[in-house]
């Protein structure tokens, strides 16, 4: 099979995958995944691989996806903020914080405010109020409408008062 054809089955598997993983069909989806890696894997199909896998609490395995998907394309910042926010499920705040501060360093990552975000919790949990207040108004600076940052940004400011 030439390489064209491989890329345009792997590109319907992870079409189908996609669906399916929207849809809420999870474990479907994850064969579906790995179907379209065995036709030609991409740094995309690898994360969301390992997004599918967090959604079934298998976060080492989703872990070990995004790091493959690093490997293959190092600038794509989805990856760094997967990880981080699995760690995060984990309890593993301080290796989260490493990971997401490789997100926002990322060339190919064009929500950023969702690692702020990230950030901004955690330093919450650690209670670093005002660390936590400035990675929210980060988030926020970045796109106004995001809500979970607005809603934490508001909560942890009437909590201090």
């Amino acid at each position: 099979m030439i390489d064209r054809e491989k890329e345009y089955l792997a590109l319907e598997y992870f079409e189908k995958a996609y669906r399916l993983h929207i849809s809420g069909k999870i474990k479907e989806a994850i064969k579906a995944y790995r179907k379209s890696l065995s036709y030609y894997p991409t740094a995309k199909t690898h994360a969301h691989l390992g997004w599918a896998l967090s959604l079934e609490k298998r976060y080492e395995e989703a872990i070990e996806e995004c790091k493959i998907a690093i490997e293959i394309d190092p600038d794509y910042g989805n990856p760094y903020n997967d990880i981080g926010t699995y760690l995060i499920a984990l309890n593993k705040y301080d290796e989260a914080i490493y990971w997401l501060q490789k997100a926002l360093d990322a060339k190919d990552y064009s929500t950023q405010y969702i690692p702020l975000y990230h950030l901004g919790k955690i330093y919450e949990m650690k209670g670093s109020y005002f660390t936590a207040l400035k990675y929210y108004s980060d988030s926020l600076e970045q796109n106004s409408d995001f809500e979970p940052a607005k809603t934490a940004y508001y909560k942890l400011i009437a909590m201090m008062n």
